[in-house]
């Protein structure tokens, strides 16, 4: 109980602060909100809504983009000087527009009103501080990557749910990792991938799903078994100024991934590209299984006629999980012509306020706040999901902080060809080789 009396005083103290602006107030404003998350815009209404009420003079207005219209659509409004007063970012692709003026950068305003970064899970508020100690936003949530399974079809291929919890994975033979994704694997014979006579040309169900190449991020397509096989993106990070993507280690990964690819156990990157995304190919029972960000989980429940689990990431040659552990933030621009209400706004979605009392209970994402983890768990609990193999990898020390660099925009020109180029076997993973020279002639 006093616990709830300490976070509702820190809402309330949050909520009458918000306010304060740049120059310590400002008249009434509507500020222009954008975000790419559909599944996410009925919580930040709410959030909005609860903003307005404490802040009678501030009105938000959001506005739901899809991901790549989001971004074109960003990029065309800076250019045009429509941009919105604040919008959702992402770690790969702030960088280049703080680079380029676009933000509005926040530090002094976080010393002002004397913002606790310390309530955030570890890491993550650094993570939107330029070279030059500039900070550029305040985390909102935080995520990690999953297996999630078709509960019918693990039944179906004689898999005990619990050897899920405890798969391990090496690039040699996959482990029992492989394994499980062979026994997974149905041809249109009725045939499974560790079976006599399983034809790889006509699958009916691939025991693990595909979204993309990865291009050079990775998240939910490879990040958790190259890092698990003990690689690291680049020499540091944040602010790397040389990248490993020849690196033996990520080659050998990569090399397994395809070797799925070949034997029929994941999609081509024909099927892959076709343009019907990874949940509804899910849903349509032509994947067994998926290794998937926690954003998405809810979306999972939501398909009809499926019922889902979730497993952990498999253990990899380092004795250990892995899992990339990335974050949102909301941006400020800095040509608004309402700075005040931009923070106003910004410091609100990073407060308790909205993070704990709201988005928590919302068991759409985990908000960044360390406090608000447990609610969100309870949440999803509460919503029949149990969302452990998500958060364990942050109890257990085993995440790995998303890449933040400059030339993200280069980086991954380049890394979409040459992993697309190796997944469809055009290329091997010698291909590397000179992307990864390009990439690195990038820092001089």
């Amino acid at each position: 109980m006093k616990r709830s009396l300490i976070i509702a005083g820190v809402a309330t103290l949050l909520l009458s602060g918000c306010g304060a602006g740049p120059e310590g107030g400002s008249g009434p404003a509507t500020i222009d909100y954008w975000l790419w998350d559909a599944a996410q815009q009925p919580q930040y209404q709410q959030c909005a809504d609860a903003f307005h009420k404490a802040n009678p003079q501030y009105t938000v207005k959001i506005t739901q983009y899809g991901w790549d219209d989001y971004w074109n659509t960003l990029t065309t409004a800076f250019v045009s000087g429509t941009a919105p007063d604040v919008f959702t970012s992402h770690l790969s692709r702030y960088p280049d527009l703080a680079s380029q003026g676009q933000l509005l950068p926040i530090t002094d305003l976080v010393t002002r009103d004397k913002v606790d970064l310390s309530m955030y899970q570890d890491g993550l508020a650094d993570l939107w501080v330029t070279k030059d100690g500039q900070r550029y936003g305040l985390p909102k949530d935080f995520d990690t990557v999953a297996v999630i399974y078709n509960t019918e079809k693990l039944k179906e291929a004689g898999i005990k749910p619990e050897e899920m919890s405890e798969l391990t994975w090496n690039p040699q033979d996959g482990g029992t990792y492989e394994k499980v994704i062979a026994r997974l694997t149905v041809d249109q014979n009725g045939r499974r991938g560790d079976e006599p006579g399983f034809d790889k040309n006509h699958v009916a169900t691939y025991g693990l799903g595909l979204n993309t190449s990865g291009a050079g991020f990775g998240q939910t397509e490879w990040s958790m078994y190259t890092m698990s096989n003990g690689w690291q993106y680049a020499d540091q990070n944040p602010w790397p100024s040389r990248f490993n993507y020849a690196d033996p280690k990520f080659k050998e990964t990569i090399t397994w991934l395809t070797s799925l690819i070949d034997k029929g156990y994941v999609p081509s990157m024909d099927i892959i590209s076709s343009g019907v995304g990874q949940i509804d190919t899910y849903g349509a029972g032509k994947y067994a299984m998926v290794t998937e960000g926690s954003w998405n989980t809810k979306t999972y429940w939501a398909l009809k006629g499926v019922k889902s689990a979730l497993a952990p990431t498999p253990i990899g040659p380092t004795g250990k999980r892995a899992s990339l552990f990335n974050g949102l933030a909301d941006n400020i621009s800095a040509g608004t012509d309402n700075p005040d209400a931009a923070w106003a706004w910004v410091k609100f979605l990073a407060s308790p306020a909205c993070q704990q009392d709201i988005v928590a209970k919302q068991a759409v994402v985990f908000p960044a706040i360390k406090s608000a983890t447990a609610e969100a768990e309870k949440a999803f609990a509460d919503a029949g999901i149990d969302v452990k193999p998500f958060t364990m990898h942050v109890k257990d020390g085993t995440t790995h902080l998303a890449p933040i660099s400059d030339h993200w925009a280069d980086i991954t020109a380049i890394m979409t060809e040459t992993m697309d180029s190796i997944l469809s076997f055009k290329s091997d993973v010698n291909a590397l080789d000179p992307a990864n020279t390009k990439i690195n002639a990038l820092f001089g």
